[in-house]
């Protein structure tokens, strides 16, 4: 399951898009800082409206969407990395997300204090990201010491980690992520392995008042847009507001869809959010069908039939004999798999076939 913690200074609005995502109450939403002490964890589903046709169109008993957990994390003050506020605390639980969503407050209003003054999203974007920097700088010099002795001794797999780490290094003295230094897969990897947070996938909320909504958020946005690019970073920054978004919650079918309206968008920035989350970590959706249910799956781009059937059971990639692919549309067309058939639209194929964002598979197998 996709893990996305929700990072950013106090009073900014994590914990009402928590409660937003989450059609509930169950984070604190007061307004003084470190209102959220230990991690709120909440699953959400995944908006996908090819699962609700999908449903539709097969009648199944239930209909299973993917689903994506939340966490949101205490606020993070400056001085974090030295243990400032609940800095420690912060700081070990963005350890165990996937990836992190970074809000930023870009609203003005009077009665929601900000603990650094007036609304600035550059500097608080600055704030955090020279945060998190400065905890990485500390972890990394500690595995330096013992990487160079290492090193010397001519072992080539320390000395590879050592061209890694001092990379890493300039890197975060520049201001940057950890993110910048993986110039490879095994890069990456080797950097995750260490537990950087400047080298988890990022991507940034920018809470705005609803009337920026349609607009884009004006001159706020730029700026923010261009201090994320200032540190190399490829992000998206998705806008979103968590007042209206909260309200938004409370509603249901018509009535949802003319709140939208009014404020000028096509979709929650909710939906907008999680599908920023699946491209930031490269996921797609693949579907099962049957007379019991319909379900999602989620699975990396460029997954194998043979991962996708581990997704579901151990077994089915274990006694793996094929996959039984038909893509959505066509699925849609002929309206069930035995018409599928019959049309010549089903094809068969092995466990090397690359899934495709949105196929219908029905895998055989044999243990």
């Amino acid at each position: 399951m996709l893990r996305l913690g929700i990072v950013g200074l106090p009073n900014v609005g994590k914990s009402t898009l928590f409660n937003a995502l989450t059609s509930s109450k169950a984070a604190a939403a007061e307004n003084y800082p470190f209102c959220t002490v230990e991690p709120n964890v909440g699953v959400v589903e995944v908006p996908d409206p090819r699962l609700d046709k999908l449903f539709d169109v097969v009648r199944p008993k239930k209909k299973v969407p993917a689903v994506v957990e939340f966490v949101d994390i205490a606020g993070l003050v400056k001085g974090a990395s030295q243990g400032e506020g609940l800095g420690n605390q912060f700081l070990s639980h963005i350890r165990e997300v996937d990836a992190v969503v970074h809000v930023i407050r870009c609203f003005d209003d009077p009665d929601v204090v900000h603990v650094m003054g007036p609304v600035d999203p550059v500097r608080d974007h600055d704030v955090v990201t020279s945060e998190l920097a400065l905890a990485d700088l500390g972890v990394v010099e500690r595995r330096l010491e013992k990487t160079r002795k290492t090193a010397r001794a001519g072992d080539k797999d320390a000395q590879a980690e050592l061209a890694l780490l001092e990379r890493v290094v300039d890197e975060l003295n520049a201001g940057r992520g950890a993110r910048e230094a993986g110039e490879t897969e095994q890069a990456v990897h080797a950097l995750r392995q260490l537990g950087l947070l400047t080298a988890k996938p990022i991507l940034y909320a920018a809470n705005v008042n609803e009337d920026d909504l349609a607009s884009g958020g004006g001159r706020r946005i730029e700026a923010l847009r261009a201090a994320v690019q200032s540190h190399h970073e490829e992000a998206d920054i998705v806008l979103f507001s968590a007042k209206f978004e909260a309200e938004l919650a409370d509603l249901s079918g018509a009535e949802r869809q003319e709140y939208l309206a009014a404020a000028g968008v096509t979709e929650p920035g909710l939906d907008r959010l999680i599908h920023a989350g699946y491209r930031l970590l490269g996921l797609e959706t693949f579907f099962t069908v049957g007379d019991n249910e319909v379900r999602a799956w989620t699975m990396h781009r460029g997954a194998t039939a043979f991962a996708a059937a581990g997704e579901i059971h151990s077994d089915f990639q274990r006694g793996f004999i094929r996959a039984e692919t038909v893509t959505f549309a066509d699925f849609v067309k002929a309206g069930s798999y035995k018409a599928a058939r019959e049309q010549g639209l089903v094809r068969s194929e092995g466990r090397d076939y690359v899934v495709r964002d949105g196929d219908i598979l029905l895998f055989r197998f044999n243990v």
